[in-house]
C-alpha cells in the first residue's frame, strides 16, 4: 500500500480497531487506534523505517488493502484488538514483539474465581496447580493494558487473592484488601451467586459483547427492583450507566504517547530518582525527584504516602512508588529510572516495569557508611555515560523524601 491508496479509504477519526491485508486476503498487522484516521496515516509518512522499524515498513509494502472497524471507546478498542490478534494470529504483530511477553488475563476455576494478569511465558508455570476457567489476551500494549484493567475493575471488582477475606492474610495483604474494597474494586458483602454473576458479566466484556452485556445487566435490574431490592438495583443501575459512558482519559492520553516512546525521538533525556523514607516503617513516605538534561526540576517532584505497607519494608514500599507513579499517564515517562538501595531495589524497579510493559533501564546507588555512595549497579554504558546527575538525582531524592517524612512526623 502507498500513502494514495488511503485516499480511497474515509477513514474516521474515531477509536477502533484497524487491519492491513495482503494480497491472498490474510490479515498481516491488527493495531488499536484513539483515532482511525491519524494511526493510519502515521504508517505512511516517509519516516516510517527510522520511527517504527523496518518491520512495520516491510509490512506495509506488503499490504494490499486496510480494513477497519469502529469502538465506542479506547478501551473497547484495545479489547477487540486482543480477541482479533487470538482469532487472525497476524504475522506482523507476533514478529514485532515476542508474543511470550504480551499479558493474557486469567479467571481460575474455583469457588470464588480469582482475576489474574500473566506474561505468556508464564502462563504454564504459574498455574500449573490452578485449574484456569477463562483465558483472554494477548494484549500487546504493557502499560495502556494495566491502565485498561483498573477501568475495568472499578466497573466489575474482583477478586486478586483468595476469597472471602480472612484474618489468616499477612497484615500488607489484608490491608492492601482493605484499600481496595474502599475503592470499590474488591467484592465487599457479596454472596458466592452474586460473584458468579459478576465474573459471567466480566467474561462477556472481555469476549467483546457489551450489547449480550447490558441487556444481562438490564435484567438483573429490574429482578433486583421487582424484590424490592432497590439498592442492589441502584449498583447495578451505575454499572449500565459506567458502561454506556466509559471514562477511557488515561488510554487515550497513553496512546498520544506511544508514538514518541516507540519512535525513539524523545528529546528530553528525563531522570527519575526514588527514595523511602521512615522511622521502624511508621509514618513511611515515597519520593519522585525528576532531572531534564542534566537540570533537576523541583516543580516536577512528587511526594507519595505509602498505603500498602505497615511495617519496615523498603521493597514493598518502592513496589508501591513505582506502581503509582505508572498510573499517572499525563506525566511524562523516563528515559532512566533511579533507585536508592542495592539488587533488591534494582530488582523489585525492573519487576514492576516489566509487569507494566515498559523497558525503561535502571540502576540502583548503593550506600556504604554515613550513607555515601559506594557504587552504582547498572548498565555500564548509561553508569558511566551520567554517573554525576544519577547521585545527584540520588541525594535529592533521598533529601526530599527525608523532608517530607520529618514534616509528617512533626504534625503529630
Amino acid at each position: 500500500m502507498k500513502a494514495n491508496d488511503l485516499k480511497q479509504i474515509k477513514l474516521p477519526d474515531k477509536s477502533g480497531v484497524y487491519f492491513f491485508i495482503g494480497l491472498n486476503g490474510k490479515v498481516l498487522y491488527i493495531g488499536k487506534a484513539t483515532s482511525l484516521r491519524s494511526r493510519v496515516r502515521s504508517y505512511f509518512n516517509t519516516d516510517v523505517a527510522k520511527t517504527r522499524g523496518s518491520l512495520i515498513k516491510q509490512m506495509t509494502n506488503l499490504a494490499y488493502s486496510l480494513d477497519y472497524m469502529e469502538t465506542d471507546s479506547v478501551l473497547e478498542a484495545l479489547i477487540l484488538e486482543a480477541n482479533l490478534i487470538k482469532k487472525h494470529k497476524p504475522r506482523f504483530n507476533t514478529r514485532e514483539k515476542d508474543d511470550k511477553s504480551f499479558n493474557y488475563v486469567v479467571i481460575t476455576d474455583e469457588e470464588y474465581p480469582r482475576v489474574l494478569v500473566t506474561r505468556g511465558r508464564e502462563l504454564g508455570k504459574q498455574f500449573e496447580h490452578v485449574k484456569v476457567k477463562y483465558l483472554f489476551g494477548p494484549f500487546p500494549h504493557g502499560g495502556v493494558f494495566k491502565d485498561a484493567l483498573r477501568i475495568i475493575r472499578k466497573i466489575f471488582p474482583f477478586y486478586d487473592t483468595k476469597a472471602p477475606v480472612t484474618s489468616s492474610k499477612s497484615k500488607v495483604q489484608l490491608g492492601k484488601i482493605l484499600f481496595n474494597q474502599q475503592i470499590g474494586i474488591y467484592p465487599k458483602n457479596i454472596t458466592r451467586e452474586e460473584y458468579a454473576r459478576l465474573i459471567h458479566h466480566l467474561k462477556l466484556f472481555f469476549e467483546g459483547r457489551k450489547k449480550d452485556l447490558i441487556k444481562s445487566l438490564e435484567q438483573e435490574m429490574k429482578s433486583y427492583a421487582s424484590r424490592k431490592e432497590f439498592e442492589k438495583a441502584e449498583t447495578v443501575k451505575r454499572r449500565i450507566f459506567a458502561l454506556k459512558h466509559i471514562q477511557d482519559v488515561a488510554l487515550i492520553k497513553k496512546e498520544l504517547k506511544e508514538p514518541m516512546q516507540n519512535e525513539g525521538q524523545r528529546k528530553i533525556f528525563r531522570i527519575e530518582a526514588y527514595d523511602v523514607a521512615h522511622t521502624g516503617g511508621t509514618d513511611m513516605v515515597g519520593a519522585m525527584v525528576v532531572s531534564e538534561n542534566g537540570t533537576l526540576k523541583p516543580d516536577l517532584y512528587r511526594k507519595f504516602k505509602i498505603r500498602s505497607v505497615t511495617k519496615s519494608d523498603d521493597t514493598a514500599s518502592l513496589k508501591e512508588l513505582l506502581e503509582r507513579r505508572l498510573t499517572h499517564a499525563e506525566w511524562q515517562y523516563p528515559s532512566l529510572i533511579v533507585v536508592d538501595g542495592g539488587m533488591a531495589q534494582q530488582n523489585v524497579a525492573e519487576k514492576v516495569l516489566e509487569e507494566n510493559g515498559y523497558a525503561i533501564p535502571t540502576v540502583a546507588v548503593v550506600k556504604g557508611v554515613g550513607h555515601k555512595p559506594r557504587r552504582i549497579l547498572g548498565n555500564r554504558v548509561i553508569v558511566h555515560r551520567h554517573e554525576s546527575i544519577i547521585l545527584k538525582a540520588n541525594a535529592e531524592a533521598h533529601r526530599f523524601s527525608l523532608s517530607y517524612h520529618r514534616s509528617l512526623r512533626e504534625k503529630l
